[in-house]
C-alpha cells in the first residue's frame, strides 16, 4: 500500500510530514481479516504549528491486541520515547497515538475518540494530540485538542 507521506488541516495552517520508516511500520502492520488490531505511539520533531513524525512504535509482547481492540501498555513505549528525547536533547518527542482498524477506510470508535480525549488532556506541552488510524486502504490523521475538539487532516500532495 502506498499512504500518503504530507497531510494538512483544512485550512491548510498545520502540516504533517511522515517519514518513509514511518509509512514502512503502517504498511507492514495492515490488518487483514485475521490478524489482530496493532498499534503505538508516534515520535517526531515539532516545527512551529507544523510536524515531522519520524518514528512509530511498534507493537510490544505486553500490548493487548485483539481483532477489534488495541491497548497500548506503557512500559514498552514510555521507555523508547524516553531514550529518544534523551538522544535528541529534547528534540524528538511523543506526538502521538497510531492504531490499525480492519476496515479499508478507518473511521474511530467511541473507544478511540475517549481515549485520545484522555491522552491530549494529559499531554504536558499543551499540544494537539496527533491520532493516526490505519487502515487497509487509507489513513485517519486528526488532531485531538484537550477540551475533546477534533479536527481531521486530508492527505496532500507536494
Amino acid at each position: 500500500m502506498q499512504f500518503m507521506s504530507t497531510w494538512a488541516d483544512s485550512n491548510g495552517q498545520r502540516l504533517v510530514y511522515l517519514a518513509p520508516e514511518v509509512l514502512a511500520i503502517f504498511d507492514r502492520y495492515i490488518q487483514g481479516e485475521q490478524e489482530a488490531e496493532a498499534g503505538g505511539i508516534l515520535l517526531g520533531h515539532v516545527r512551529g504549528a507544523h510536524l515531522e513524525l519520524l518514528e512509530a512504535t511498534v507493537p510490544t509482547p505486553k500490548d493487548r491486541r485483539l481483532k477489534y481492540f488495541f491497548e497500548r501498555l506503557l512500559h514498552g513505549h514510555r521507555s523508547i520515547a524516553e531514550q529518544r528525547w534523551r538522544e535528541s536533547n529534547g528534540l524528538i518527542r511523543y506526538l502521538g497515538e497510531w492504531h490499525t482498524h480492519p476496515e479499508d477506510h478507518p473511521t474511530p470508535s467511541g473507544l478511540d475518540v475517549t481515549e485520545w480525549q484522555k491522552l491530549a488532556a494529559a499531554r504536558r506541552d499543551g499540544r494537539p494530540l496527533l491520532a493516526v488510524i490505519v487502515g487497509r486502504k487509507s489513513l485517519r490523521v486528526e488532531y485531538m485538542q484537550s477540551n475533546g475538539v477534533r479536527h481531521q487532516l486530508h492527505s496532500v500532495s507536494l
